[in-house]
C-alpha cells in the first residue's frame, strides 16, 4: 500500500507501552505524529525519543499526540525506556507501539528493503483530527530527525487550515504569511484588516492572522 498526502491514515489495533490501542480512537480529536524506529536499544533512536518526551508542552499547546513504533515487543520497549531516561534525562511520556510481525510497518510502508530488509526506516507521519495524512518524511537510519522542523510544519498546517494563507520559506510562527492567489485584493482587504504588502500581484504578504 502506498500512502499519499490526504489519504485516510490506516487504522489498526496494537499493543503499546501504555496498553492496547485502536489507533483512530487513540487519536480522538487531536493531531498525531506516528514515527518509526529501526529497533530498540539503538543510539540515534534513544536521542530522538528523549527529545520528543521533552517536547510534551509544545505538543500539548498544539493538541498533538506523539506515538512511536518499533518492531520489538513491549517488554523490550519498557527496558529501553529506562536507558532513555538515564541517558537523556527525561522519562517517556508517550506510547511506543510493539510491531514484531511488522503489520503496522507494512500498512504504512515503513519497510524499505533496499535500505534494510528486516527493520523499519526512520519515517514520520503527521495525521490530522480527521485522520488524514498531512505530512510524510522518511530519513535514512543513520540520520536523526529534526522534530523542531516537524513542529514548524504543524504550525504552518494548523494556520493554513484556519486562514486562506500559505507560509513562505523558513517561516516560523508569528512571521508574515502569504495570501493565497485565489483571494482577490478586495477580499484580502476584508479578510486581513491589518493590511498587506503586494510585492507582485501573485505575492502578497500579511501579518500572521492568528496573533
Amino acid at each position: 500500500m502506498t500512502l499519499r498526502l490526504g489519504d485516510l491514515a490506516p487504522d489498526f489495533s496494537a499493543d503499546t507501552t501504555d496498553g492496547p490501542i485502536r489507533f483512530h480512537d487513540w487519536i480522538g480529536d487531536r493531531w498525531a505524529i506516528l514515527f518509526s524506529h529501526p529497533k530498540d536499544f539503538t543510539p540515534v533512536c534513544t536521542t530522538e525519543l528523549g527529545y520528543v518526551a521533552k517536547l510534551k508542552p509544545d505538543f500539548d499547546r498544539r493538541h498533538v499526540k506523539p506515538i512511536g513504533l518499533s518492531i520489538d515487543p513491549v517488554q523490550s520497549h519498557k527496558g529501553w525506556s529506562k536507558d532513555i531516561e538515564e541517558t537523556q534525562g527525561t522519562r517517556l511520556n508517550f506510547p511506543i507501539i510493539a510491531d514484531p510481525d511488522k503489520r503496522v510497518a507494512d500498512l504504512y510502508g515503513m519497510m524499505h528493503p533496499e535500505e534494510d530488509s528486516t527493520h523499519t526506516v526512520r519515517t514520520v507521519f503527521v495525521i490530522d483530527p480527521k485522520k488524514k495524512v498531512r505530512l510524510m518524511i522518511t530519513y535514512p537510519q543513520t540520520t536523526g530527525r529534526n522534530f523542531d522542523e516537524i513542529l514548524r510544519v504543524i504550525d504552518s498546517m494548523q494556520l493554513t487550515d484556519a486562514y486562506t494563507v500559505a507560509t513562505p520559506v523558513n517561516w516560523k510562527k508569528g512571521e508574515d504569511v502569504i495570501i493565497v492567489p485565489s483571494v482577490s485584493d478586495e477580499d484580502a482587504k476584508k479578510k486581513f484588516p491589518k493590511g498587506f504588502r503586494a510585492l507582485k500581484p501573485y505575492l502578497r504578504l500579511t501579518r500572521d492572522p492568528s496573533i
